[in-house]
């Protein structure tokens, strides 16, 4: 019976090296952007990282792009209160949105934020692709699948990748991708294959470096 989200394969050698040469190349932080008349011009192709506060964005970024300090990562949820641009090559724009489900921000200050991605997620021509970042340990939460709705109503593909995943056992991680795939089953706009990844061991960082240099 075949997985209707299965994890993503090993790429192929030469699908890696495309991978490894988008993310060899210069990355460097853009700006951080508090209203759409901010944004950069639409003129790379350019993919968005979202999840819950503390899921571990920066630290993902952070290791596609090999640099320790590029995006910031915090214990504070809600620090990450701008939609913040970062070039990957001549080519690429990494776009990294406030994480979301932040229990300790002022209401208003939400209330901004969740309009502001509303916006660019529907008003963006050169989005190609959301990844959606869901904590191995923790599996789709309430959060999270009001995310992946807001993805299907803008029309935004989105895959899941999975973080963390070296602080769950085996075992215990398949029990997790389960919950994940039944979540998932909901969302029209869900690409069907998952990436499991720890960006403290370098899981899947290869594979995700290739997913994004090869998407049209």
């Amino acid at each position: 019976m075949q997985i209707r989200f299965p994890v993503a394969e090993d790429p192929e050698d030469e699908t890696l090296e495309r991978g490894r040469r988008l993310f060899a190349g210069e990355t460097d932080f853009v700006k951080g952007v508090v209203a759409m008349s901010g944004l950069p011009e639409a003129d790379r192709m350019e993919v968005c990282f979202a999840g819950r506060s503390n899921v571990g964005k920066s630290t993902l970024i952070n290791a596609l792009t090999g640099q320790k300090a590029l995006a910031r990562a915090s214990n504070t949820p809600g620090r990450t209160q701008e939609i913040n641009f970062f070039t990957a090559g001549d080519t690429h724009y990494l776009v990294d949105l406030p994480g979301y489900g932040y229990a300790n921000a002022p209401v208003a200050i939400v209330e901004k934020w969740q309009r502001l991605l509303k916006q660019y997620l529907s008003g963006r021509q050169t989005l190609r692709r959301a990844f959606v970042l869901i904590d191995a340990r923790h599996g789709v939460k309430k959060v999270d699948d009001e995310i992946m709705s807001l993805l299907d109503s803008s029309a935004v593909t989105f895959q899941t990748v999975l973080t963390k995943a070296d602080k769950v056992k085996e075992k215990e991680r398949e029990t997790v991708l389960d919950q994940v795939r039944g979540a998932l089953a909901k969302h029209p706009a869900a690409f069907p294959e998952l990436v499991v990844t720890s960006s403290e061991k370098g899981w899947a960082i290869p594979t995700l470096r290739s997913i994004i240099a090869t998407l049209e």
